[in-house]
Order: structure tokens, then C-alpha cells, then sequence
């Protein structure tokens, strides 16, 4: 096989891949709307997503503020600005660093818990029974873990986001030494409910990305035990390509729509 033929491959590959998923999501968005409702499995599904992320995400956004805060004050402290050190740091949590963090966070959590249930009900052939049953299993198995996302992820951003300025709060007054009314002095003047607005635009597609992939991988695993566990990786990895990638191209639009501009 030659170099363009094994290229060729690659690209089929990933084209057909790409397929399957939007097959896969459009049959999500489909059942989404059709009832039965199934409000238990949303909410177990909300639970284990939202609630059982909530520590870790906290403890991320903590020193995540922390670090930024440091980093930011020695930059800006050579050209006298440690006044916007605290302006620069909800900034940057708010556009990038809350819902990017927040869904790889989410993701190395959930979304591969996600991946491995889903692989182990296939591999044990639970999906194949509940179809003869005549029980569609992406309405029941998928369509509440991508509901619970899409709506938990926002309030996991939510929360990173006010974490983190906390932790860049004290650390800036407490360990740096700036004055507690300049920290947040030009606040109002650089933060905007756009950038809010697109805080949140971002970790609800991003809790799309994830739980999407999570589900799909592991719906369509074949194999043993092996194939549950390479499934499982295969969401990870892909998942955080996806969300760095579409995080770019998502700033893009943002911008575009919300500030008119580039």
C-alpha cells in the first residue's frame, strides 16, 4: 500500500466516522422530542453529571484562579498595570479558561463513565435485548445523558468561573499584596454581559461535544471487555481534540455575532 493510498484511507475513515456521528446526533435530536419523558432518567443523569462534577470542578477552578492571578501580576507588574490583574483574570475565565477547563474536567469524569456503561451493556448484549423489546435505547440510554449535559455543563462553567475569581481575589490581595479596591476596579469597564453570554454559549455545546461522543463510542462498541476499555480511551482523546478545535472556530462565530467582529 503507498503513502496516498494509506492517506486515502485515513480520510475515508474519518469522513465515515463523521457519518455515523451525525446519524447518531440527529437520531438524538429526534427522540429529544418525543415522549415518553422520561424526567427520572434526566434527572439520575443530571445528578451524576452536575452534582457528583461539583467538587472537582471547584478544586480545578480554585487553583486554576490562583495561578493565573500569580502569572498575570508579574507580567503586568513590569509595565505598571497590577490594576487589571483582576479584570484580565475574570476575563480570561469567562471566554476561555471556565468552559474550556470545566468540560475537560467534566469529560475525564463523566463523559468516559458514559463511554464505559454504554460499552458494557452492548458487549453484554443489555442494548440488543432492550431493542427487541420493542424500547428504542437511544431514546432511553441517550437522550437523557445528552439532555443532562447540555444543561448541567453551563452551571459547572457557572461555578468554575466564580470559583476561580475567588481564588484570584485572595490571592491578589492576600499573597500579592494589591489593594483590595483596585483588584476589581476596572471590572465593569472590560466585562460585559456578551462575554457571559458567550461563557455559556460555549460549555452548552461543549456538554453536546462531550456526552455525543461519550454515548457514541460506547453504543457502537464491539468486542469483549478489551473493546469497552479502547472505546472508553477512544471518547477521551476525541472529545478533547473536539473541544479545543470547536472552542477556535466557536470564538470565531462568537465574535462575529456578539461583537461584530473579528
Amino acid at each position: 500500500m503507498t503513502w496516498v493510498e494509506s492517506i486515502g484511507n485515513v480520510f475515508l475513515n474519518f469522513i465515515s466516522v463523521c457519518g455515523q456521528v451525525s446519524l447518531f446526533f440527529s437520531q438524538i435530536i429526534y427522540w429529544m422530542f418525543r415522549p415518553p419523558f422520561r424526567l427520572k432518567l434526566f434527572l439520575e443523569q443530571f445528578l451524576f453529571v452536575a452534582n457528583k462534577s461539583t467538587f472537582i470542578v471547584a478544586l480545578t477552578a480554585l487553583f486554576s484562579g490562583m495561578v493565573l492571578s500569580v502569572q498575570t501580576y508579574f507580567g503586568f507588574k513590569v509595565i505598571n498595570a497590577d490594576a487589571l490583574v483582576g479584570p484580565t483574570v475574570a476575563l480570561g475565565l469567562l471566554r476561555e479558561l471556565g468552559p474550556v477547563f470545566t468540560a475537560i474536567v467534566v469529560t475525564g469524569r463523566a463523559g468516559a463513565a458514559m463511554a464505559a456503561h454504554l460499552g458494557t451493556m452492548r458487549v453484554t448484549e443489555q442494548i440488543d435485548a432492550m431493542d427487541v423489546m420493542a424500547v428504542n435505547s437511544i431514546h432511553y440510554l441517550v437522550v437523557p445523558r445528552v439532555t443532562a449535559s447540555f444543561i448541567a455543563l453551563p452551571l459547572l462553567t457557572s461555578i468554575f468561573v466564580l470559583v476561580g475569581n475567588l481564588g484570584s481575589y485572595f490571592t491578589g490581595i492576600y499573597l500579592l499584596g494589591i489593594d483590595p479596591v483596585v483588584f476589581f476596579s476596572h471590572l465593569q469597564q472590560f466585562v460585559n454581559l456578551r462575554d457571559v453570554a458567550q461563557c455559556l454559549i460555549k460549555a452548552s455545546v461543549f456538554g453536546i461535544i462531550f456526552s455525543t461522543i461519550g454515548t457514541f463510542k460506547g453504543y457502537f462498541t464491539e468486542g469483549g471487555a478489551e473493546a469497552v476499555g479502547r472505546s472508553t480511551n477512544e471518547a477521551v482523546v476525541v472529545t478533547l481534540v473536539l473541544i479545543l478545535v470547536s472552542d477556535y472556530f466557536l470564538t470565531l462565530m462568537i465574535r462575529a455575532i456578539l461583537y461584530g467582529t473579528l
